[in-house]
């Protein structure tokens, strides 16, 4: 599928990925809506940040992905949609579950009943590796029993199967893209790789994670927005759940003394008992096999770990960002 002047829908366009993906697909000379979370502060999230000029190429919508009727209106004439609204906070799922039901299952059948009556083209509903919980056989792919090891993960997989079900029981023109770890520029503080930098650019001396040796298959936000895109346009991939990772895995010890090797600092590591997740929870392993994804697009990742460091690093050293970002506390 060419997706030159198709009419696109993003949900969560007002997030970290989501805002990444907007400007990709307006360099595919896409028309975008871009559906951001209403709120009273009238606030489009990241898209706030973009230039004038990018804004107007840009129809804003905004809703609520619960809101039946919201997602309805939003899904009306376009083209294809990109599916990434979504609560994603695994320490927030523990105590407020029922809002991840509502969010993550709900929303997405919301996206998947109005793609069928509106006979939308293609769906690409954003997954998660944490489906897969901790790895019982490396490097994971798409085969591996998936395993509800948080609230989170668990609404992701009746996510994933509510979207099959629909390309199974209906032929909905359905993609899952399931990427690994994403990080990058406009990352909340609530992720591994923001929360380390806040602290080591406040000038903090003793760094506070949960725990230290589980392993992640770390991914530059350009590089998984280019897997999107990538499966969009491949015809073969529809009705597929498809990993988009690096087949590299860092612990997250390792990976704080790199970002503290990149920063100058000389910081300390110390493991915080409130950080860390249910020891049933954990997900203690991850890392992904991408030869379906290779194998469908020819997608290869472009941004080395330390390439992708360095200019997450870069983005987060603003003051200003650093200000709005609380390093002082643990931010579910």
């Amino acid at each position: 599928m060419n997706l030159k002047n198709k009419k696109i829908l993003v949900t969560g366009s007002d997030g970290f990925i989501g805002s990444h993906l907007v400007e990709r697909l307006l360099d595919e000379n896409c028309q975008i809506k871009a559906f951001v979370y209403y709120n009273s502060f009238n606030s489009w999230g990241w898209l706030d940040t973009f230039p004038k000029n990018k804004l107007k190429e840009i129809e804003v919508f905004a809703g609520d992905i619960r809101d039946t009727n919201g997602v309805r209106t939003a899904v009306k004439n376009t083209d294809i949609v990109f599916h990434l609204a979504a609560l994603i906070g695994i320490p927030f799922s523990y105590h407020s579950p029922d809002s991840y039901i509502d969010t993550n299952i709900k929303g997405t059948l919301n996206i998947l009943q109005a793609a069928r009556d509106f006979n939308v083209e293609r769906v690409v509903i954003t997954s998660t590796s944490e489906v897969y919980g901790t790895a019982q056989y490396v490097p994971i792919n798409e085969k591996h029993p998936l395993q509800g090891q948080s609230p989170y993960s668990a609404s992701k997989i009746g996510a994933d199967k509510i979207a099959e079900s629909f390309y199974r029981s209906f032929s909905t023109p359905v993609i899952i893209a399931r990427p690994f770890n994403t990080y990058g520029p406009r990352q909340s503080t609530r992720a591994v790789i923001p929360t380390i930098l806040i602290q080591l650019l406040n000038g903090n001396k003793e760094i506070y994670l949960g725990s230290l040796h589980p392993t992640r298959d770390l991914n530059y936000v350009q590089d998984i927005c280019k897997g999107f895109i990538a499966l969009a346009k491949c015809d073969d991939a529809i009705g597929k759940e498809v990993n988009i990772g690096s087949g590299n895995e860092i612990s997250i010890g390792n990976l704080a003394n790199l970002l503290i090797e990149i920063t100058g600092s000389k910081a300390k590591i110390f493991s915080d008992d409130q950080r860390i997740r249910p020891k049933g929870s954990e997900v203690e392993r991850l890392v992904c096999n991408n030869s379906l994804l290779k194998k469908l697009t020819g997608w290869e990742p472009e941004v080395s770990l330390d390439e992708g460091l360095l200019k997450t690093v870069k983005w987060f050293k603003d003051e200003d960002r650093l200000f709005k970002n609380k390093s002082d506390r643990y931010n579910i």
